[in-house]
């Protein structure tokens, strides 16, 4: 069975082409920088391969691109549409209607598109995928696998806010949860490497939308991001934690409008917001050359992080490990080393040379004798997105 996945995030464009149960990928690209005038596209097959610029101001532009890719007689893997008996889709939010992998029909639509206030940088892409997905794959089935699914398992003592309970129990506001496709896959490739069911996992994804996860016995237990992905950690555009008497006084005194402090809020703040840059190697590269914004950008950036490790160990009592993931995550020996600087007293020690070392693979980085694991687990949210897929319909 042919499964395409597609995984439409703020500012990139995921897919991968599985046959499955099989696993095997045929086909998989990306597409970084959307909408930022100098976005970049990967596309691989066994025989070929193609890297370079391309001009995409949309994500529904980016879309075609990659599907027309597929297509294609001289580098594509697909005579036909109709070899495709699956598209799976990552979509960011799901709310309170969708806990599990969710067959999509036109209810599921308009639910996702009812949706998009809470995720107003994720389910249009995320919507515009299934689309032209359906648009394209006529005959396949339509998937959803939600972000927010995982995160179901967090308790109410952490999930619910503390507003009158009318509105969690009429208006459905609550800690959601994000990335969940990303932490329910390191979550399940940390307890295989720890050979330990019960691990109690600190997961970090990390790249242009961030998130931390506190992980017990597999379960997500706790989660930085909350109602919508816009709290919690500093990101590319988005400002991550900030008081909530700040945005009345922008709309009282400065005379902001409530869509400006959105926009200002989710599109123009973050890393953007501070240097003037939203992509971490334009920011690390300037920092190196003595940019002071950059360099203060970084330290609040990990400053961040270590404030939510300190305080998930608090919350589960200890900490196995914890796991660096997604772009950032994955490849910034920068951040890694920053965050885990002046950590001996949780017993999170970095070996710097095993931090500088590049490999795809899963490796850690922690000091030989350190109580606490520092893992790089790449994440496959694409496969996972598969798996899931496929035991739906089977």
């Amino acid at each position: 069975m042919k499964i395409v996945v597609l995984n439409s995030g703020s500012s990139s464009l995921k897919f991968q082409l599985f046959e499955m149960p099989e696993k095997a990928v045929i086909c998989s690209g990306i597409i970084e920088r959307i909408g930022f005038g100098d976005a970049h596209i990967t596309y691989k097959t066994t025989d070929n391969s193609l890297d370079k610029k391309v001009e995409v101001s949309s994500h529904k532009k980016g879309l075609q691109l990659l599907l027309t890719y597929l297509l294609d007689k001289n580098i594509g893997v697909l005579k036909s549409p109709k070899e495709v008996a699956v598209v799976g889709h990552r979509v960011v939010h799901g709310g309170s209607d969708f806990t599990d992998t969710t067959l999509i029909t036109e209810a599921v639509k308009d639910k996702i598109k009812s949706l998009i206030p809470l995720a107003p940088l994720h389910n249009p892409a995320n919507l515009q995928g299934i689309l032209v997905a359906e648009e394209i794959f006529t005959e396949a089935k339509q998937v959803a696998v939600f972000d927010t699914a995982y995160h179901h398992t967090i308790p109410v003592k952490a999930h619910k806010y503390a507003i009158p309970s009318k509105f969690l129990e009429e208006h459905n506001i609550r800690v959601y949860g994000f990335h969940g496709t990303s932490h329910k896959y390191i979550s399940k490739k940390a307890t295989e490497y720890l050979d330990k069911e019960n691990a109690k996992v600190i997961s970090i994804h990390l790249g242009n939308g961030c998130s931390m996860t506190a992980i017990q016995n597999g379960k997500s237990v706790d989660h930085s991001l909350g109602f919508a992905p816009m709290n919690g950690l500093i990101m590319g555009t988005r400002s991550g934690d900030v008081d909530p008497a700040i945005i009345f006084y922008m709309v009282n005194t400065l005379g902001y409008t409530l869509e400006e402090v959105s926009d200002l809020l989710q599109k123009e703040s973050g890393m953007l917001g501070l240097t003037g840059y939203s992509d971490l190697r334009d920011i690390e590269a300037q920092a190196a050359e003595g940019n002071k914004d950059c360099e203060l950008a970084l330290q609040m950036n990990a400053y961040r992080i270590k404030k939510f490790i300190g305080s998930y160990i608090a919350v589960m009592n200890g900490v196995d490990a914890i796991v660096f993931t997604a772009g950032i995550g994955e490849n910034s020996d920068v951040i890694r080393n920053m965050v885990c600087t002046d950590m001996e007293t949780f017993g999170i020690e970095l070996d710097e040379v095993k931090n500088a070392t590049r490999s795809k693979s899963i490796r850690e980085i922690n000091s030989k004798d350190a109580p606490v694991k520092i893992l790089i687990i790449p994440t496959n949210e694409e496969l996972e997105i598969a798996e899931q897929s496929y035991e739906l319909l089977n």
